[in-house]
Order: C-alpha cells, then sequence, then structure tokens
C-alpha cells in the first residue's frame, strides 16, 4: 500500500514538473515571437511607390518655376525660394546628397545646401548665373524606367525645360530619393546632363 502511494505521489510530481516546464517554454517560446515581431515592425521600411516618385518628380519641376517667378520681384526673393526649395526637395538634413547638376564644370559637384542653391539663383559659386532664373514656364518628363527598392528609389530619363518663347531645352536627368521619417520622397542623388552631342 505503501509502495503505491509513494509511486502514485512521485507520478504526480513528475507529471506536474513537466506541465510546468512545458508552460514555461511555452510562455518562452511566445514571448520570443513577440519580440520577433515587435522587431520586425520596428525595423518594416514602407516601400515608395511609384506615384510617389512621380509626384516628387512633379513637385521639383513646379519648385524650380516657382524660383524664377520669385526671381521677377528680386534676386532676394529668388534667393529665399530656392533656400525653400532646397530644404524641401533635397535631402542634405538627412544625409549625404549627390548633386551634379547641368551647367556645372568648375565644381560640378554640389555637396552642400550653399552650393546647391547656388546653382539655382548664383552666388556661392563663381561659375553658377542661377539655372532656375532663366526663367522657366514650364518642365516635362519623359521617364525612361524607376526602380524601386523599399524606402529608397531612383528614376531616370529625360527632361524638357520650356522658356517664356516656348522654347525648349532637352537634359538627361537620374533623380535618386529616399523616403525620410515624415514620410515624405528628398532628393538624395541628382545627375542631369545635356545630351552628348558628338
Amino acid at each position: 500500500m505503501f509502495k503505491k502511494i509513494f509511486l502514485f505521489s512521485a507520478m504526480t510530481l513528475t507529471l506536474t514538473g513537466c506541465t510546468i516546464h512545458s508552460s514555461e517554454k511555452e510562455n518562452t517560446t511566445s514571448s520570443a515571437e513577440n519580440t520577433n515581431e515587435k522587431g520586425k515592425l520596428e525595423t518594416k521600411k514602407e516601400q515608395i511607390t511609384v506615384m510617389e516618385v512621380d509626384k516628387a518628380r512633379e513637385e521639383w519641376a513646379n519648385a524650380v518655376i516657382a524660383i524664377g517667378e520669385a526671381g521677377k520681384e528680386s534676386l532676394e526673393k529668388a534667393k529665399e525660394k530656392a533656400k525653400e526649395v532646397v530644404e524641401s526637395q533635397y535631402a542634405f538634413d538627412e544625409g549625404t546628397v549627390l548633386f551634379k547638376p547641368t551647367k556645372a564644370a568648375q565644381r560640378p559637384f554640389r555637396s552642400t545646401k550653399a552650393e546647391a542653391i547656388s546653382y539655382f539663383v548664383g552666388g556661392e559659386v563663381s561659375e553658377d548665373h542661377g539655372f532656375a532664373l532663366q526663367p522657366w514656364k514650364k518642365v516635362r518628363f519623359e521617364n525612361h524606367d524607376t526602380i524601386i527598392d523599399d524606402d529608397s528609389a531612383v528614376a531616370s530619363g529625360e527632361y524638357y525645360f520650356s522658356d517664356k518663347t516656348g522654347e525648349e531645352t532637352k537634359a538627361e536627368y537620374t533623380f535618386g530619393f529616399i523616403k525620410n521619417h515624415e514620410g515624405k520622397l528628398k532628393i538624395n542623388l541628382h545627375h542631369s546632363s545635356l545630351p552628348y552631342g558628338g
């Protein structure tokens, strides 16, 4: 009788121990899954869409036109607008920007806000006469293609700048975009050149 009671007690403890161990294992697994899931949510990137890229290009075009319009009032107004445009369109505040504008030879790469502003309205770089001060009446794009890579994108093609007489100047572009923490696309790569004339 004593042996039966002892065996029953031992079996009960063993089963209870197994149950507790199993429960702890389930809790640990569940906790790890939650941590992993939380990690995924924290590191998940919102993918850029082609529509967003198209919109960002149009915003840039309108911004260049706006600088020219401001320039009709005064150079000071144009500089203020150019500063606003560079800050809102380019990702200098987010990191490195690779900007190689069309009409730049002595200093072909513009790595600071001041140099970028100078390209549009002059001032910082001696060769700059203010690209946006033309002024341009219209900018249209013929996009060759777009590559989307999660929260960054690259688009390449041709764009046409129309002056007040309607004459168009064609250039070739590559724009790179990143999405900032506010969800806005900003330019971190801008290469522009005139078509090869050879």
